[in-house]
């Protein structure tokens, strides 16, 4: 059995999972401005588990492009107490913090955070070694250039080649200094330095990136890729949203991070139920 082990909780991964995002951001993308004080984001944080979500990552920055970037101590302001309610809570799956300030993982983990999403894969100056001394599990994003930049003529001789070369040197340095095989996720980085062609390059050859060898997560939900091909708002992306994760599903992936929780949910058992068939 597949287990993503991080500190005291562990996600089995025999099947896909969904982690359900929760933004106490004013600007994000999709859902900006919706959960910015800590009784709102509990409230949806215990709803996406009632869902059936199996991690809860929590953001304080939206990294969409062009986003301005906040100072940490006003990240941390907003996720701090998130993070402490969540854990005082004791909810049933582990919460996750999407940060790539080395000072805010320290303090979110201090605070009881399990897991550490970042979308520099911890390359800021002592990040490692924050998690691998707490133990806690990490998800290590590809990215090119910085969300300032990323979307300014994004290029690749071979983006599949590029992402998984990326990732692979990424996961050696982090195992060197000390963090756990079984508490890393490795996430290609959809729509971070990528044209809509390069994304859906990545969908389609996600077996690539899972021939790592390590457990593959994709955040698809109402972006751009979906948006660009289905001429919608970002509301309005539920339905194609599912549809991009169940084909990363198929290609590999093991957790899919979502905003539409139940709806994903949904897909997978659609999904489970057409494969049992072939059993």
């Amino acid at each position: 059995m597949m287990k993503f082990i991080c500190r005291n909780k562990a996600v089995d991964l025999s099947e896909p999972r969904v982690m359900g995002v929760l933004n106490v951001t004013p600007d994000s993308f999709s859902d900006g401005g919706r959960y910015m004080d800590v009784e709102s984001a509990l409230d949806r944080a215990w709803q996406m588990i009632d869902e059936g979500a199996a991690i809860i990552d929590i953001g304080g920055e939206s990294t969409r492009p062009g986003a301005v970037r906040p100072a940490v101590a006003v990240e941390l302001n907003r996720i701090v107490p998130v993070v402490q309610h969540l854990a005082a809570a004791s909810l049933p799956v582990p919460i996750s913090v999407d940060t790539r300030h080395a000072d805010v993982m320290k303090a979110v983990i201090d605070a009881g955070a399990d897991i550490i999403n970042d979308v520099e894969a911890l390359h800021a100056p002592g990040a490692i070694d924050i998690c691998a001394t707490a133990k806690v599990g990490v998800c290590l994003m590809h990215m090119q250039g910085t969300p300032d930049t990323m979307q300014v003529q994004p290029h690749y001789a071979n983006v599949v080649d590029e992402v998984r070369s990326y990732l692979e040197g990424r996961l050696a340095t982090c195992l060197r200094h000390g963090v756990s095989r079984e508490s890393i996720l490795l996430d290609p980085g959809f729509g971070f330095g990528k044209t809509c062609e390069h994304n859906y390059l990545l969908l389609k050859r996600l077996r690539i990136i899972a021939g790592i060898g390590m457990p593959v997560l994709v955040g698809l939900s109402r972006k751009s890729m979906i948006g660009s091909v289905l001429d919608v708002e970002v509301e309005k992306r539920t339905v194609g949203s599912v549809v991009a994760a169940m084909l990363a599903v198929q290609g590999g992936a093991k957790v899919v991070r979502a905003h539409d929780v139940f709806e994903t949910i949904q897909g997978l058992k659609i999904l489970r139920a057409c494969v049992a068939v072939d059993r």
